[in-house]
């Protein structure tokens, strides 16, 4: 599955053939993206990285949760997808992270946008939130402009790579207030 988002960027339904792509774009980026996303640390081989996308292709159909790479000109740039999904309460979380050089270009403002038009019309989900460090700033900004409400700071919510836990700040809106 494809979603076009605008000029030569899109979101693809992820495949076991992006696992070298996910991994030599974090591996090429530890520092950048490490700064801000635990994972990162963990990720020191291309089969940890195929372990990753090989539990998300192979989840059971009740707990699937879509993921997409995010491509320009074909090209992958980032990762997009749900999380934390509780389908009796209709409700999800979107998790996603941009290759740096793809910064500041609205990439991750209409990713988040199209995962949220998909999750109310799609999924049928009537609450979809994001999560974000504090001091993230770049990433914060993306709910921020998408209508978002800032519910409150979750304490101590993410254990970062270096042993060291940071405060996260939770997002959401739902589907009565998205335009």
């Amino acid at each position: 599955m494809a979603i076009h988002l605008f000029e030569d960027i899109s979101l693809h339904s992820l495949v076991s053939g992006d696992v070298a792509d996910i991994f030599e774009t974090i591996d090429s980026q530890r520092d950048y993206l490490g700064k801000w996303l635990p994972f990162v640390a963990l990720t020191r081989s291309v089969d940890f990285t195929r372990s990753f996308v090989d539990s998300v292709l192979n989840a059971p159909r009740d707990s699937f949760e879509p993921t997409f790479t995010i491509r320009k000109s074909g090209k992958f740039v980032g990762l997009i997808g749900f999380k934390s999904t509780d389908k009796a309460n209709r409700k999800t979380e979107i998790g996603y992270w941009l290759s740096g050089p793809f910064q500041g270009q609205g990439i991750a403002t209409r990713a988040v946008k199209a995962l949220c038009e998909y999750a109310f019309t799609e999924l049928d989900m009537n609450r979809v939130q994001v999560k974000c460090a504090v001091g993230n700033d770049p990433s914060s900004l993306i709910p921020k402009r998408l209508g978002f409400i800032f519910e409150g700071i979750e304490r101590a919510g993410e254990l970062n790579s270096d042993g060291i836990f940071r405060d996260i700040e939770i997002y959401s809106i739902l589907k009565s207030e998205y335009n």
